[in-house]
């Protein structure tokens, strides 16, 4: 299943958009706005997670 070169597993970028996904909810729910929370958790993690994907592709 892992066709790296290096043999060095990818790193996993799902869990920083999971988890700034509910950080965020509970965030804005503090707020008194949680779906505003969610969708700023939401980008913050996925652009985390490209971030990851951007530097191991450069490998």
């Amino acid at each position: 299943m892992n066709d790296r070169q290096g043999g060095k597993p990818a790193q996993a970028g799902g869990i920083f958009i999971a988890l700034l996904a509910l950080i965020g909810v509970f965030a804005g729910g503090f707020m008194g706005q949680p779906t505003i929370g969610l969708l700023i958790g939401l980008a913050l993690g996925i652009a985390i997670a490209l971030g990851l994907w951007w530097k191991e592709r450069e490998r």
